[in-house]
């Protein structure tokens, strides 16, 4: 069976906070840039955005879809993300996101009947409800026992199933009865599967990895490499029974990257690791207040596990840096900017694909078809020769592929990171 690379959660142009430039057909582009396989719909709970899945695509599989017009390469799985505020238990303000796979749109059809008599679905595409998430699961599961429902980045301090400000201490005290209907967890910029192996609990559930694009061009920075049928019903199984043979492996960020994986005060300019931030009982030593705590933080807290800890049934990762960002550093410049974009199309171009330039060429095509700073850092990546100042409290880590002037090198650690196919 032929890998494939899906991204399994974006958002459309009527997400808060979302470029305009989400439509299918840009989403489709990009997808092809960087060789992804299959991409999420995102956001077909909202009225006027499902009015254009249903005009725009066309099945091409069992709940695979593409684009009747335009770009052909690319796959289009039913999927949405809903927010849940609501109390239960010890907190009043729990909140929570939540991925939904649909098969059809028929399904997705009587999945917005049921949502719509429990709040407004067009306000945003992400829409908000008051109840709890375990009853999000019984809707969604009474409409059809072949959705999928998956926790969204499980981690960050906000909206999250786990996150410090919000969360829960286990899946149980969350979804109570319909805890046997959570397979999986999407694991989020700010953490990898590394860190969720450390706590024992989450060994029974399937890892993923997705961008949660509000832009095309982020449209996998984190992903999953599939080797099963390009059909709903398969790619669900795998999920739901974390087959290594169907699941071979996450993309992941370096989590330090993530806005939320170290804790902090950005307006205070305060950055701690955790040990630092519970010598201090979580108070900013700026401003007094409590700290953001992070992620890394709030798995430590509920860790049973020491660090670098494999379980015997998990599915590897590898660790990518955006060839934008890897591009901008070596050329001195922003991302975004005409020569970082002019060199970035010109490398997919001659390479096939951003993944399979980052991942899958050899050496030495890459040394052909990359200028030598730029085929440097993209070695340098492959071999995790990596500086990062940890993200905190919303702000992106930074990361340093090349040595500061005046710095010496450091060795390698480690093997390259394995092959795509």
């Amino acid at each position: 069976m032929k890998p494939f690379i899906a991204d399994l959660h974006v958002h459309s142009k009527y997400s808060r906070a979302t470029s305009r430039e989400m439509g299918l057909e840009m989403m489709a582009m990009w997808a092809k840039l960087k060789g992804i396989h299959l991409v999420a719909t995102g956001d077909f709970t909202h009225p006027v955005y499902f009015a254009e899945i249903k005009a725009k695509l066309e099945p091409v599989a069992e709940g695979i879809f593409r684009l009747k017009e335009g770009e052909q390469g690319a796959h289009f799985i039913l999927c949405t993300e809903v927010s849940n505020m609501f109390a239960q238990g010890k907190k009043t303000n729990r909140r929570t996101h939540t991925l939904i796979f649909a098969p059809s749109i028929e399904v997705v059809e009587g999945i917005n009947t049921a949502l719509g008599r429990l709040g407004k679905l067009g306000s945003d595409g992400r829409p908000i409800f008051s109840f709890p998430v375990k009853d999000l699961v019984k809707i969604i599961l009474d409409v059809s026992e072949e959705c999928l429902l998956v926790p969204a980045h499980a981690w960050t301090p906000w909206f999250s199933i786990f996150g410090a400000n919000s969360g829960f201490d286990s899946l149980e005290e969350c979804f109570e009865e319909q805890t046997e209907h959570i397979h999986a967890i999407e694991t989020g910029l700010s953490s990898d599967p590394e860190m969720n192996w450390r706590w024992s609990a989450l060994d029974k559930l399937t890892l993923i990895s997705n961008s949660d694009a509000h832009s095309p061009s982020k449209i996998g920075r984190e992903a999953n490499c599939f080797a099963c049928a390009l059909e709903y019903p398969e790619i669900i199984r795998v999920i739901k029974e974390k087959d290594p043979a169907g699941l071979l492996f996450t993309v992941e960020f370096f989590p330090e990257e993530g806005k939320y994986h170290y804790d902090g005060h950005r307006n205070c300019k305060v950055l701690l690791a955790p040990h630092e931030s519970r010598a201090n009982d979580d108070i900013c030593p700026v401003c007094g207040r409590r700290l953001t705590v992070g992620v890394m933080h709030r798995v430590e807290e509920l860790a049973d596990r020491p660090e670098g800890f494999v379980p015997p049934n998990a599915i590897p990762a590898i660790h990518l840096i955006p060839l934008e960002e890897i591009i901008a550093e070596a050329l001195g410049q922003g991302t975004g900017t005409k020569g970082v974009n002019q060199e970035y199309m010109r490398m997919v171009e001659s390479g096939g694909s951003e993944f399979a330039v980052l991942i899958d060429l050899p050496p030495e095509e890459i040394e052909r078809i990359a200028p030598p700073r730029i085929y440097e850092g993209i070695m340098r990546v492959r071999k995790g020769e990596l500086e990062i100042t940890p993200g905190h409290d919303g702000v992106y880590g930074q990361i340093s592929i090349f040595p500061k002037e005046g710095e010496e090198e450091k060795p390698a650690e480690g093997e390259e990171q394995m092959s795509l196919f």
